[in-house]
């Protein structure tokens, strides 16, 4: 990422606040997760945060912090799947107080998900949402991240990798901590995607950007 579009995503973002507010949904995740695989991640049935596992999966390694290492949680995992894949709901029912679970999900929550998030509360983990917007969703979680379609200037993937790389700010050997955007350019780039139609004004330019400097815009 060069100077300009750091320059650019600063000024894009800093007058809309969303940097201090991904900042500090990571930091508070950061802090939550303290054992080893015990951050786990879920999301619904038909939407699994296969995105943020990844990036937060390489944060953690690049960071030198098992603890952020997440655990994908999946409503049905193949027969035969690997290990880091074949991890069901049932381990939801396991959760402990010194575990956190993370659910990411762009749609309203289903009441079979919202009843599981509930369960695992009384269990004593620590519940995270990033969500659209979920009113039953952020009742439960004792910290969300509400990114209302309509109304944030980032898009819900957008917010995810900022989430992700902010969670390591400063944790890095060597690295002083920096604004989310300045660690764009170490996510992993991701699958391509078919182009879809840009988005007008901010919310439009960020997209565009953040696709420029994460790798994911088609060739």
């Amino acid at each position: 990422m060069n100077a300009e579009q750091v320059a650019t995503l600063r000024a894009l973002l800093a007058p809309t606040g969303w940097l201090d507010r991904t900042s500090q949904f990571a930091s508070a995740l950061r802090r939550s997760a303290r054992t080893p695989h015990g951050l786990l991640l879920v999301g619904t049935a038909d939407d699994e945060p296969w995105h943020m596992t990844a990036h937060l999966a390489d944060e953690s390694r690049l960071a030198g912090i098992p603890e952020l290492e997440p655990t994908l949680i999946r409503w049905a995992p193949p027969p035969g799947a690997p290990g880091h894949l074949s991890v069901g709901l049932d381990r939801l029912r396991a959760a402990s107080r010194s575990e956190t679970l993370l659910v990411v999900s762009g749609q309203l929550a289903p009441a079979e998900l919202l009843e599981r998030v509930s369960d695992v509360r009384r269990l004593g983990a620590t519940v995270f949402a990033l969500d659209r917007g979920d009113p039953d969703l952020d009742g439960i979680a004792h910290e969300a991240l509400p990114v209302p379609e309509a109304e944030a200037p980032v898009s819900f993937d957008a917010a995810q990798h900022l989430i992700s790389a902010a969670a390591t700010d400063g944790q890095v050997p060597g690295r002083a901590a920096r604004p989310a955007g300045d660690r764009a350019s170490r996510l992993p780039r991701g699958p391509r995607f078919p182009p879809s139609a840009p988005e007008p004004g901010l919310r439009g330019r960020l997209a565009r950007l953040l696709d420029t400097v994460t790798g994911t815009q088609p060739e």
